[in-house]
């Protein structure tokens, strides 16, 4: 049994995944933009996450752009049985480096091609509609018609399942009018938690909520109060702030990424951290502090 067995399951389309995952977007170079410093080390880290256990991946060809996609690809085919690889479409980068929507059929079609041959692929797992009326986070507007594309290219055997990302409550509800929605993926933490209430809401109906920046993101996690609790159990903030994740709601899925081994072994040891009473009252109180 890997370490990573103690953070227990949860279903994903119609597979079944370890709540601790791996994000991949941190092995492309600065910015999420070209290159990894160090290519050998991104593919050691890849190969690492799936000796450990990791049995769900989140990337997107957007990542690089195709950086990410293409070194899973290197590190890890033949995949395993068991692995399940999640990716997103509705944007793409500029020359400079720029997330631009890239919303329409021709567009989303084109996505799905790219990472279906990136990946080495002949259909993806779960693609999640990035829905990007804001680039800085969830914004009304209707996903009738690009959700109606990608659910065509389900028809076509292209992708298997769907999930949506950087969405409101309202845009879920409509999705689901649309297909099945098997995965919500949004900007949520410790102090970022605007979600409560959609997490409980997509536990009650099985499907799983996929936090991105669960440490921060570009503007990490920083509280005495999450310091102190670490210090107290023995463990690192980061780790500290995985754990309420995984204790938050059982349909939580953590797919914290980075660069180096050494850190990606912290954080699946998360995994072992039991969080007592009073820990999880005093992180849940760091959001309105």
């Amino acid at each position: 049994m890997s370490r990573i067995d103690q953070s227990n399951t949860f279903t994903l389309g119609n597979r079944t995944v370890k709540r601790l995952g791996y994000g991949a977007m941190q092995l492309a170079g600065p910015g999420v933009f070209g290159p990894p410093k160090d290519r050998d080390a991104a593919l050691a880290v890849l190969r690492e996450a799936v000796a450990s256990g990791v049995n769900h991946i989140d990337t997107s060809d957007f990542y690089g752009p195709h950086v990410t996609n293409q070194l899973i690809r290197e590190a890890l085919v033949p995949y395993p049985d068991d692995l399940v690889i999640v990716t997103k479409i509705g944007a793409r980068r500029g020359a400079d480096g720029a997330w631009l929507p890239a919303f329409s059929s021709t567009d989303l079609t084109q996505a799905v091609h790219d990472n279906l041959r990136n990946l080495g692929l002949d259909a993806l797992e779960v693609v999640n509609l990035r829905v990007m009326f804001d680039t800085h986070g969830p914004a009304e507007g209707s996903i009738e018609a690009p959700l109606t594309a990608l659910a065509e290219l389900q028809r076509q055997g292209l992708v298997r399942h769907i999930g949506l990302s950087n969405v409101t409550a309202t845009q879920v509800a409509q999705g689901r009018g649309i297909c099945e929605i098997v995965c919500v993926q949004n900007h949520y933490n410790l102090a970022h938690r605007a979600d409560d209430a959609m997490i409980d809401d997509l536990a009650d109906a099985g499907i799983a909520y996929v936090p991105f920046f669960p440490l921060g993101g570009f503007n990490p996690l920083q509280s005495t109060i999450l310091s102190d609790v670490a210090a107290g159990l023995g463990v690192t903030p980061m780790q500290a702030a995985l754990a309420w994740l995984l204790r938050r709601a059982p349909n939580i899925l953590l797919i914290p990424g980075t660069s180096s081994v050494a850190h990606l072994r912290e954080n699946l040891a998360t995994a072992q951290i039991n969080l007592p009473a009073d820990a999880m009252t005093a992180l849940n109180s760091i959001a309105s502090s």
